[in-house]
């Protein structure tokens, strides 16, 4: 990587260059991000998981535009224009926008009434207008008469259109409109007045006027969204007399008929070519920027929802509620694996009651279930008071557990696999069950875009939408560990350093010569190297392992140095573990060395504290409001319970047990002026809302935090 690429980057982050220069090393050696961030602290600089991830889009991004460089200088070179100074200001451009227009001159063109008007050899007239040295331009153009040029004004209008095109492809005055769109663009959103009626949840957005600076990414992602279904006609704008006037100071040198001339094509080059280049462009711009600001909710909704808290390895009765067709029943062991399926119908039109609750009785005994979890969506609140009034032999917790994402799931060829002998309907219990007892693992397995946490997440960037994601989802992964010898294929894929078919033979190793005893019985595992072994070992929990070292975070490279700590203390690794009273006889300072600093051997002692410890907090029950079911049952003023399901920019949508959430708008969370509703909420938290309005024709809820922080 090029020190100057180096520099930018470092400068963009406001990091140091060997950090970043460490960074780009360790990617080209084949190193993850959570690997990086957690066993090369010393390499980065304690560098996070983000700032690791920002380094690696910059060093992609810096790739492309080294390749586009040579595309450009080949081109150039081709059509025998290239230089050795134009060579190097390529060379020299660290800018994509600023390379483009180096390149704009000398850029292939089609048939531009610029070109036309070259091929009847007008060129040399345009020069003369341009130059605006002599005035008297209608004699000089009668001697560029043809039978292409039939007359004078045909001639003039030819050198206006090249002229036109010199203006438009002149670095410092596209910068001049660039300035002014940066600084003064408004962006318009119209009602497509033929669309009237269909457009009516873009209402909003009928006649909406706002400086594209601070348009926020929500309202922008939604003025988009309606012009591409045809409701909405979306303009960037600027004052537009301003920026003729301004580019005539730059072009327009004296009065006269050569002058009037090149007004005349200052005015046709900004209308016809600039203005709506730089318009296209500020509107890339705009929408990437947006794009970028949704998909930063989105990654940090879904981390919160992957790394919500996990019941654990208990037996679970999972239901997937409904009316009609019945609630689908499922028992789960401790480990996911279906016991029992059945169908229960205890809501109308069936309203089999007394059937239903025997049966959940029995099976609650037979299969000595421990809880209970219900899915949210349609009957589920029904469900859940039915669940509560069965009398059953001791107190069983009931869990209200999101289902989000759980039909993608069970149509999906994941579910198919795992249950290939269960429909549709059992596959989608069993993933609400499984949800409550683990739901990173979980999740993993659906496509995040279906989970429900994100903001116009159909209409960003995908491919910056789907690496973002990713990254969210190894991140949260590596951060928890995962048991080597229980977790499925989905999860171990997120590993650092294991492939999906590394994680295939993981699993297959497994069941075919029993569980992992050690790490290193990983280096038998087909095509399992060392290099996946160095990324990954860190990251896998082996429970009761030979070594117990093998069921914590701290990397097998540092084995050596615990033995040698504990040699120095006269103890074993076992005794060491979670021995306080051990542990703070260390002095870590007596084992820094070249590889190891402190921020390595202070992850190290915190480990050896809280083994195999899991950062996600403890699960809780949530009840919603007895009195409410539908929207009907909300008047403004009440009080009541709710689950934070989404943070936006603009608020928090709640869900208060009805099949609407609610809106907290980011003015109702708190008294004090905030700017991000995630800097005082999160998802999941359980809060008190007080309804504020409700509008049934457009089953709207707006619901306020402030009166019970």
């Amino acid at each position: 990587m090029e020190i100057e690429i180096i520099k930018l980057i470092a400068s963009e982050l406001t990091c140091e260059t060997w950090q970043v220069n460490n960074v780009t090393v360790l990617f080209e050696s084949g190193a993850t991000i959570p690997f990086i961030s957690r066993y090369r602290k010393e390499m980065t600089g304690s560098l996070n998981e983000v700032i690791i991830s920002q380094i690696k889009e910059l060093v992609d991004k810096y790739q492309i535009l080294e390749k586009r460089k040579i595309t450009i200088i080949e081109t150039i070179n081709k059509a025998g224009k290239l230089t050795p100074e134009l060579e190097q200001k390529i060379k020299n451009c660290y800018n994509s926008t600023e390379l483009e227009d180096i390149y704009l001159p000398f850029k292939p063109k089609h048939k531009t009434r610029a070109e036309i008007a070259r091929s009847k050899g007008l060129e040399p007239l345009a020069d003369y207008i341009y130059l605006q040295k002599n005035q008297n331009i209608r004699q000089y153009a009668q001697t560029f008469l043809s039978e292409n040029v039939k007359n004078v004004d045909d001639a003039i209008s030819g050198a206006n259109d090249i002229i036109a095109e010199k203006i438009n492809e002149d670095i410092k005055a596209r910068n001049i409109i660039r300035n002014l769109f940066e600084k003064e663009a408004v962006i318009t959103s119209k009602l497509i007045k033929s669309k009237a009626t269909e457009a009516v949840k873009y209402s909003d957005y009928f006649n909406l006027h706002e400086k594209l600076a601070k348009c926020p990414s929500h309202r922008l992602l939604a003025m988009r969204r309606g012009e591409k279904e045809g409701f909405l006609r979306v303009s960037i704008e600027i004052d537009d007399e301003n920026a003729v006037q301004q580019l005539s100071k730059l072009f327009v040198i004296d009065r006269g008929d050569a002058s009037e001339q090149v007004f005349l094509s200052v005015q046709d080059a900004y209308k016809r070519l600039m203005c709506p280049s730089i318009e296209n462009e500020f509107a890339a711009l705009s929408k990437e920027k947006a794009d970028k600001e949704a998909i930063r909710v989105f990654g940090e909704n879904l981390r919160q929802l992957l790394l919500l808290p996990p019941l654990g390895n208990k037996r679970v009765l999972a239901i997937d509620p409904g009316f009609r067709t019945g609630c689908k029943v499922v028992c789960i062991n401790e480990q996911g694996n279906i016991l029992h399926n059945e169908t229960i119908y205890p809501h109308p039109p069936q309203k089999e009651i007394i059937a239903a609750s025997k049966k959940i009785s029995s099976i609650v005994n037979a299969y000595k279930i421990e809880c209970i979890a219900i899915g949210n969506a349609t009957a589920g609140r029904e469900t859940e008071i039915f669940i509560k009034n069965v009398r059953l032999e001791k107190p069983i917790k009931v869990y209200m557990v999101s289902e989000a994402g759980a039909s993608v799931y069970s149509a999906s060829p994941v579910a198919r696999e795992e249950l290939p002998e269960y429909d549709v309907t059992v596959r989608g219990a069993v993933s609400i069950g499984r949800r409550l007892q683990n739901p990173l693992a979980e999740l993993v397995k659906i496509d995040p875009k279906a989970i429900g946490v994100g903001q116009y997440q159909h209409d960003v960037n995908q491919i910056l939408l789907k690496n973002s994601l990713n990254n969210i989802v190894e991140e949260c992964v590596n951060k928890v560990g995962v048991n080597l010898n229980t977790s499925n294929r989905y999860l171990l894929s997120y590993v650092s350093g294991i492939s999906p078919q590394l994680a295939k033979n993981i699993n297959y190793y497994c069941a075919k010569n029993g569980p992992f005893k050690s790490r290193k019985d990983l280096l038998k595992v087909p095509r399992f190297g060392e290099k996946a072994f160095e990324l990954a070992a860190g990251f896998l929990r082996i429970s009761n392992a030979v070594n117990p070292l093998d069921n914590t975070a701290v990397h097998p490279e540092r084995y050596d140095l615990i033995s040698k700590i504990c040699s120095n203390l006269g103890c074993s690794i076992n005794q060491l573990i979670a021995n306080k009273e051990l542990i703070e006889k260390i002095k870590i300072e007596n084992y820094v060395s070249e590889k190891v600093g402190l921020p390595t051997l202070t992850d190290m002692i915190r480990e050896l504290e809280k083994p195999g410890r899991d950062i996600r907090l403890n699960i809780k029950v949530f009840e919603f409001s007895p009195d409410v079911f539908t929207i009907d049952d909300l008047k403004a003023g009440m009080v009541i319970p709710g689950i934070i399901t989404n943070i936006t920019n603009f608020g928090a949508f709640v869900d208060i047990g009805i099949k609407q959430n609610g809106l907290v708008h980011i003015s109702n969370i708190c008294n004090e002026f905030i700017t991000n509703p995630a800097d005082k909420v999160s998802l999941n938290q359980h809060v008190k809302v007080k309804v504020l309005e409700v509008n049934k024709e457009r089953g709207r809820i707006q619901l306020s935090m402030k009166e019970n922080e």
